[in-house]
């Protein structure tokens, strides 16, 4: 009993930054500079104001800070808030294997128990925050890449407030029962549906919020001395058990546990759209190239997509679509790259844009097809058919979309993508801070304190 938490927690105990090789440090340096960049574009989101305001009533103490617009509220409630601006124009990294977006219920949670940390006269170093992202990242990824059945919850709420507790408890030096207990002390608050991803809520960013406020909770729970349930992974009532219908295989992620770390693995977002409609983005941008098309060439579009494509961003457009329902349809993202040229946050933005005839008529040239993939966590193959008004047809088949690690930005690319995002935020950060932040990311490790990392962000 409880040897699957029990081989989580220790790697969560028994990891050191000498364990991180350059590849490693890299790709945590990469994504952790992408996160800040989306979170500042997030600042802009929908409803993040009447989120700041809720969220001061959530308990007295200048913490932590709210990333761009700087209000200091308690630690638990800045992460509620960072995390939702992190994920709400979903333009954070995922693990697709994992079907997760790590980072932002990971650093959501971090920064703001960071900055509470330096208050108390115990700040974390650079380095410190650079393995427990890495064990981070490793945890929720590692329980969603062993689930074999269909996403039934959302995962990067679930799944990636455990991997938050399991970093929060590892900067806190705990021991493996006090690991067990953070975990358990989590599982005990783990949320998040499907159904807000359906209907296009809000509440889909805000459930990444709560599980990264969870994870806050949880470390101080433990920290009190309050035991959790232990067999969180799989026991009779765990996670994997519970949450994703017994349909799991630890098996096939035990070989990578302290052996391959999975940030490596994460892919980015090149757009600001579900990852699952990247797919269509990148043949359109291959077409295009390739053959010199416009969008008025193109008289119709089949795409033929795995199980998970299909159930999560396959919807039918709609004329008056909500923002959040606009970046998960494919055939609106789709649309909206055929009539604008490009898909960033603009396309999401305002209503004249998301009722634009134009994106809605190429829109309505899209067809959606589920294949017979039999993985029901796969992102590929995708199959793309263009009839083209000239009564021609070109194929493209696309397995490693853009952004994935075996097809990356590079690091130019992420660099412009970080420059971009902070351009979409609430309030202008000058270019002097956005060099700042980049070099405070690019020596992470020589830092004494990370909380420097969410003051960088706060534009007076």
């Amino acid at each position: 009993m409880q040897e699957s938490t029990d081989r989580f927690a220790r790697h969560a105990v028994e990891a050191t930054f000498d364990d991180l090789g350059p590849r490693e440090i890299s790709a945590l340096k990469t994504f952790l500079l992408d996160t800040i960049g989306v979170g500042v574009a997030g600042s802009s989101g929908a409803g993040v104001q009447g989120l700041i305001d809720t969220a001061k009533g959530w308990g007295d103490g200048e913490e932590a800070t709210v990333w761009v617009t700087g209000e200091c509220v308690p630690a638990p409630a800045a992460a509620v808030v960072n995390a939702y601006q992190i994920h709400c124009l979903e333009y954070d990294c995922v693990h697709e294997p994992a079907v997760l977006h790590p980072m932002a219920t990971l650093l959501g949670a971090v920064l703001p128990y960071a900055e509470r940390r330096t208050q108390r006269g115990s700040p974390v170093s650079g380095k410190d925050l650079l393995v427990a992202l890495a064990v981070g990242i490793d945890f929720a990824t590692l329980i969603g890449e062993a689930a074999t059945g269909p996403i039934r919850f959302f995962r990067p709420a679930t799944a990636g407030g455990l991997g938050a507790a399991a970093a929060l408890a590892r900067l806190e030096g705990m021991d493996v029962t006090g690991v067990k207990d953070t975990l358990g002390a989590m599982y005990a608050q783990t949320s998040g549906t499907l159904q807000p991803h359906l209907e296009g809520s809000p509440m889909v960013g805000l459930q990444i919020g709560f599980n990264a406020r969870g994870a806050i909770s949880a470390v101080d729970l433990a920290g009190a001395g309050f035991g959790g349930a232990h067999d969180v992974i799989d026991g009779r009532y765990g996670y994997l058990v519970m949450f994703e219908d017994n349909r799991f295989n630890l098996d096939l992620v035990w070989p990578k546990l302290g052996r391959e770390w999975q940030v490596t693995q994460l892919a980015h977002k090149p757009f600001p759209s579900g990852r699952l409609t990247h797919g269509i983005v990148h043949a359109l941008m291959r077409l295009f190239e390739d053959h010199n098309l416009k969008g008025q060439d193109i008289a119709k579009i089949t795409a033929h997509v795995p199980p998970l494509v299909y159930r999560l961003v396959g919807r039918p457009d709609i004329p008056e679509p909500a923002p959040n329902y606009a970046k998960l349809c494919l055939p609106y993202v789709a649309g909206a790259w055929l009539a604008r040229g490009q898909v960033d946050v603009p396309e999401f933005r305002s209503e004249a844009v998301l009722r634009d005839p134009e994106i809605h008529d190429y829109a309505s040239r899209v067809k959606v097809i589920q294949d017979d993939n039999p993985d029901e966590n796969a992102m590929g193959l995708q199959r793309f058919t263009f009839d083209l008004t000239n009564g021609r047809r070109k194929e493209i088949v696309i397995d490693k979309v853009y952004g994935h690690p075996d097809a990356p930005l590079s690091a130019a690319e992420n660099e412009a993508k970080f420059r971009r995002c902070v351009g979409f935020g609430r309030r202008t950060l000058s270019s002097d801070r956005m060099d700042e932040i980049i070099a405070a990311v690019e020596h992470v490790e020589d830092l004494v304190d990370i909380s420097a990392l969410a003051r960088l962000t706060v534009v007076a």
